[in-house]
């Protein structure tokens, strides 16, 4: 699995990976943390986003995935 650096976004910790499947297709996962307020440590799992040739595209796509959730939910 390709994990990248823990991102901060708006009071979460953005953690997104990428899984090599058996096809040699890259699923895009991803992590999220509540770091503050009252529901620090709280944490939303979030597997197979989309799926993707490669491992960059995969974990870019779990980035803005996770920006556009922390933005529609809070």
């Amino acid at each position: 699995m390709k994990e990248t650096s823990i991102q901060h976004y708006r009071g979460y910790a953005v953690k997104p990976s990428a899984l090599r499947l058996t096809d040699t297709s890259y699923s895009a996962n991803l992590l999220l943390e509540r770091t503050g307020g009252g529901l620090a440590g709280t944490q939303y799992s979030f597997y197979a986003l989309n799926y993707f040739d490669d491992a960059p595209t995969a974990l870019a796509y779990s980035r803005r995935w996770a920006r556009n959730w922390i933005d529609t939910r809070g």
